[in-house]
């Protein structure tokens, strides 16, 4: 079911680059537009993760409303667009960052956050990603001259398809240390008592969608604020989805040392100094929901050229 999705996001994304380019000379034509330039650029700004660890009072909620701003990492870019026209851009741009999630921030208050509070699990993983996306300027067919940009602020929407790779670690409760999740199948993926559970990948497919706001300095040099969502299709970013496994299963199929590490990890609700603990079978996650990271970015960008200068071989087509 998730190779359909992924190649229905594909099939999607050419359908709306060859209606794009049906659309694009006809557009030319009624604005009499002639000029194409490349923008490139770099990013800085805060991420940070929306999952099953962590969160606020109450179940567990979608996107801002369950966020750990005291966990917000950071992610740097860099970037070149395309743009044909002022109206619209293709981007291509690459992301280094991190993303992280504690059950240990969470303030109980004693509702169904204090069940996620005792379950006291945690990750941190690095973030690289890399994202083609569309740039749709809407604002500009309400300007009276849209190739005088020098001062104007000009709202966006973004939306694209990308890759990304990660690999969540966790902290031994035996000596604090970091340790990589995946290879320890804490929730029995991959072992045959729990076929339903398969390996995740460390790459994967995303989606970005965001919004931003662009205020152009000079004819030539651009500063922008966006926020961008990764909707993806797994529920692993932080190494929990399902339930608790039986311990014994790791000693089934693991070497002794990396079986014992991989019990204590799997349940860190049974080194938590208290009585109330998890075992197998009982909730360890919320497999329903996928995990999701987002960013702000603020962006620095110049223009790389524009006008007859640079676009002689992308102005849009003369008709006769």
């Amino acid at each position: 079911m998730k190779q359909n999705l992924h190649s229905s996001v594909w099939k999607c994304w050419v359908l709306s680059l060859l209606v794009l380019s049906f659309y694009l000379p006809s557009y030319c034509q009624y604005t009499g537009e002639s000029g194409a330039f490349y923008e490139a650029g770099i990013s800085l700004g805060p991420s940070n993760f929306l999952g099953d660890l962590g969160g606020t009072q109450g179940i567990g909620r979608p996107f801002l409303k369950d966020n750990n701003f005291p966990l917000t990492q950071f992610m740097i870019g860099a970037y070149l667009t395309y743009q044909p026209s002022e109206w619209i851009g293709f981007r291509l741009m690459g992301n280094y960052g991190h993303i992280q999630g504690d059950d240990g921030v969470i303030k109980g208050k004693g509702g169904e956050e204090e069940n996620r509070k005792v379950r006291n699990e945690n990750f941190k993983s690095d973030i690289a990603e890399a994202f083609i996306a569309v740039e749709l300027y809407p604002t500009v067919f309400l300007e009276y001259e849209p190739t005088d940009i020098f001062h104007k602020l000009r709202p966006y929407a973004v939306i694209g398809v990308g890759v990304f790779h990660f690999n969540p670690m966790g902290t031994d409760p035996l000596n604090g240390n970091w340790v990589y999740l995946r290879p320890l199948h804490t929730e029995g993926e991959g072992f045959p008592e729990y076929p339903d559970r398969k390996e995740y990948k460390l790459t994967q497919l995303n989606i970005p969608m965001g919004v931003g706001v662009k205020y152009f300095l000079s004819e030539s040099v651009s500063l922008s604020l966006e926020v961008i969502h990764r909707k993806t299709f797994t529920d692993y970013l932080d190494d929990v989805s399902k339930t608790y496994v039986d311990p014994a299963t790791f000693y089934a199929h693991l070497p002794l040392a990396q079986a014992q590490q991989a019990e204590r990890l799997a349940n860190k609700s049974l080194s938590n100094g208290i009585t109330n603990t998890y075992g197998p079978g009982d909730k360890r996650g919320t497999a329903t929901n996928n995990d999701a990271y987002y960013s702000f970015g603020f962006k620095l960008g110049i223009r790389l050229g524009s006008g007859n200068r640079w676009s002689n071989s992308t102005r849009c087509p003369v008709h006769f």
